[in-house]
């Protein structure tokens, strides 16, 4: 998801440990005895694929929050990172208001969600003129992501629960449009107490022999429909030592870190467009913006421009992995942008590179990796 972070603070960090305990026996025999640790098993995870006619949507099921059952769909988005969901969807009307929820004191409870008196904003937009803005509290809950395909519980997640969200005219948008599960190592938000809002995934233990991070399966195309198809085994949370070597495919990029805003992962990394070579610029691989991609030119008119079918479009990181596509009338459809009038420098490759290739993130030793199919 395309956005703009408006809070600058430090960080608290939430850990969940889990520790397997191994037998010992006597061994009479003298025979050799294996004490190696037993490796936990990876977890799988499906997702819903959408698709409007006008632009494709991932979706992650979430379906329960604190002790309620409230069976939610939110955005999956590898281009922020943090569960942000509408208050509305899952308290009551009487605790929130058009500016902040009715309770005093530092906290509050309610169906097992704790609200904090913990107040922030977030932003998101493609450029400066369509800015929207999220409003609400630092809460945590206890939080199950998945459904029939499998699922995870994490017992205390941080997340941003809002009660407003408005357009870029500040008009009120409906309820659940930013209900989002940002699952980048970036923070989506922090606080003034230090607290900060950061992938779901990111707080969940693997186990044993696991690495903490998480792998996506290209997604084709043959699965996208107006309802929402769900498709099994999309993402792979714990990543395995073989995810991690060489021979797995993936293109590694460690990710650069910075106080207040956790590892980016916007990549080093330059691009060329109708033969027009671009260089030291940034670059995230975002689910969540779609049906363009989003080039910043610096060199570029400051009005937005829409490539021209047939354009041949090339992106190289700093870890020399290369993603080329070609825009066509209906797919790889890709504005380039001046940063002076978008403001911001970061480019954006969109949710059609996930169809065809995959994704990595190993929150452990914050890596990225990219992988051509």
């Amino acid at each position: 998801m395309k956005k703009t972070i408006t809070c600058f603070q430090i960080f608290l960090t939430l850990c969940l440990l889990l520790a397997l305990a191994s037998c010992k026996k006597d061994n009479p025999n003298n025979s050799p005895v294996n004490n190696a640790p037993i490796t936990a098993t990876p977890t799988k995870l499906g997702l819903y694929e959408s698709d409007s006619s006008i632009y494709k949507l991932l979706f992650i099921s979430v379906p329960t929050i604190g002790t309620q059952t409230v069976k939610q769909f939110l955005i999956f988005d590898t281009g922020s990172g943090g569960m942000v969901i509408d208050a509305h969807e899952i308290l009551p009307a009487s605790m929130i208001t058009s500016t902040g929820f009715n309770f005093t004191g530092d906290s509050t409870v309610v169906n097992g969600i704790t609200i904090t008196n913990q107040t922030s904003t977030i932003e998101y937009g493609a450029d400066n003129t369509t800015t929207e803005k999220v409003y609400g509290n630092l809460a945590y809950a206890s939080v199950t992501v998945g459904d029939q395909g499998g699922s995870i519980t994490v017992k205390r997640l941080p997340f941003f629960l809002y009660y407003k969200g408005t357009d870029s005219t500040g008009k009120p948008e409906d309820t659940g449009s930013f209900d989002i599960f940002g699952v980048n190592s970036e923070y989506d938000v922090t606080f003034p107490n230090g607290a900060f809002i950061t992938s779901p995934f990111s707080y969940f233990d693997p186990g044993t022999g696991l690495t903490k991070g998480f792998k996506m399966a290209a997604l084709g195309t043959g699965n996208f429909s107006l309802k929402g198809t769900f498709v099994p085994d999309v993402l792979t949370l714990g990543l395995t030592s073989s995810d991690l070597s060489s021979s797995s495919g993936f293109t590694m990029h460690t990710l650069s870190t910075s106080p207040g805003y956790g590892y980016s992962v916007a990549l080093p990394a330059g691009f060329t467009y109708s033969g027009k070579s671009v260089s030291s610029a940034y670059t995230v691989f975002d689910t969540g913006t779609e049906p363009y991609s989003y080039l910043e030119d610096r060199t570029a008119a400051r009005n937005l421009v829409a490539l021209p079918s047939g354009t041949s479009v090339s992106v190289n990181t700093s870890s020399n992995f290369n993603y080329a596509y070609q825009v066509t009338a209906t797919d790889n459809l890709t504005n380039v942008e001046n940063p002076i009038s978008s403001g911001t420098d970061v480019s954006i490759v969109s949710l059609e590179y996930f169809l065809n290739n995959e994704y990595l993130l190993d929150y452990t030793n914050h890596k990225l990796g990219l992988k051509n199919n």
